[in-house]
């Protein structure tokens, strides 16, 4: 917010933003047009929607581009599933999970075959959260708990209390460790970045600095899959943002463009590290391929991801999600928690949310 102070040569001239906080920059004076830069509607018009209208100014501006789209997905281990379910084909496995009532179903069978079927009070977050109803500050800058954020708070105290997660937290050793070979739980909500990036180095039984290998064998490589789950929703996403005031327009254009606009590009960007990439044809095209991941056991994930890429929708965010998701998870842990003794109900999660959320973002309010 300072760079209009700062010499020429010192400025930023290019950054990335994540989703839960796009807005921040978006709706200010410091990332620029990117057709003030040379994309054309005809340049981005394979892009996901989505992925547009997450950067898009109030008054219509589009002010950063994405080389990625990030669809979720329920990633589950083959091995339990066979156990268990008796079958580890993912559409047999969509099928006891293809809502909330069989998913929870589906989790007492775990528990009843020593398996946990999330890791921790975390994981079903974003699946909630990217279906809500409402956004997270209403008109009159008061804050709404929506019913679907409501419902992971009810899952959530139930799986912690009936044994169905293993109490751990997102991005912890512990959670970690639930997706390595010494793990007992069955799945992760995940979405594309997750899976490559996240999981794969997760479940090898060696590190790759200590000799571990990409192939089957090696911990749980090629003992994991993916089917929708539940419900439709997405997770993360970075997008490439210029600072209003650059003096290097041309050269981060001509980055633009070959990153988030140009078909083959995205085709080898995502056959090498099989992430999925923000480009329709291009993702459409390998989806009805050959392709294949070997990790995920031979299946082609990418089929699943380009249907679930179809229903996202960013019409409920706002410029306070990352601060009011991460105070709201953190507030009700301590509820989750059978050994919080002086959080006991959610009421008073609740007002301990409600007062971490005011402190980091005083012009909002309590609801009336």
């Amino acid at each position: 917010m300072n760079q209009e102070y700062i010499d020429a040569d010192e400025k930023i001239d290019i950054f990335l933003v994540e989703a839960d906080y796009a807005l921040k920059y978006v709706n200010r004076g410091v990332s620029a047009d990117v057709k003030d830069l040379g994309l054309t509607d005809d340049d981005m018009s394979q892009m996901y929607e989505y992925t547009k209208e997450v950067m898009t100014s109030t008054d219509g501006k589009i002010k950063g581009v994405s080389w990625q789209a990030t669809p979720g997905l329920f990633a589950y281990r083959r091995d339990i599933a066979k156990e268990v379910l008796g079958t580890d084909e993912p559409d047999k496995v969509q099928e006891v999970i293809s809502d909330w009532t069989k998913f929870d179903e589906t989790a007492a069978k775990m528990k009843d075959k020593g398996y946990f079927m999330l890791a921790g009070y975390d994981d079903s977050y974003r699946t909630f959260s990217n279906n809500v109803s409402s956004k997270w500050v209403d008109d009159s800058n008061a804050i709404v708990i929506d019913d679907a954020i409501k419902q992971w708070v009810d899952q959530t105290k139930t799986y912690t209390d009936k044994g169905y997660n293993n109490k751990a937290s997102l991005w912890s050793d512990e959670w970690a460790k639930e997706q390595s070979p010494e793990g007992k739980t069955f799945g992760f909500f995940y979405s594309t970045w997750g899976i490559d990036f996240t999981l794969l180095g997760n479940s090898l039984a060696t590190a790759e600095e200590d000799g571990g290998k990409l192939e089957k064998g090696n911990g749980l490589y090629g003992e994991w899959a993916v089917t929708y789950g539940p419900q439709s929703y997405f997770w993360g996403g970075t997008w490439i943002c210029a600072y209003s005031q650059t003096d290097n327009k041309e050269v981060i254009a001509k980055l633009m463009k070959r990153l988030t606009c140009d078909g083959e590009t995205a085709k080898k960007i995502t056959e090498g590290t099989q992430d999925f990439t923000n480009n329709v044809a291009a993702m459409e095209e390998l989806a009805n391929s050959d392709f294949q991941s070997a990790f995920l056991g031979g299946q082609n994930h990418l089929k699943l991801f380009a249907e679930v890429a179809k229903n996202i929708k960013m019409d409920k965010t706002t410029a306070y999600d990352q601060g009011l998701n991460e105070s709201f998870q953190g507030a009700m842990k301590d509820y989750f928690n059978p050994d919080s003794k002086d959080v006991d109900t959610y009421e008073k999660a609740l007002e301990n949310f409600y007062e971490k959320a005011l402190a980091k973002y005083p012009d909002l309010k309590k609801p009336a």
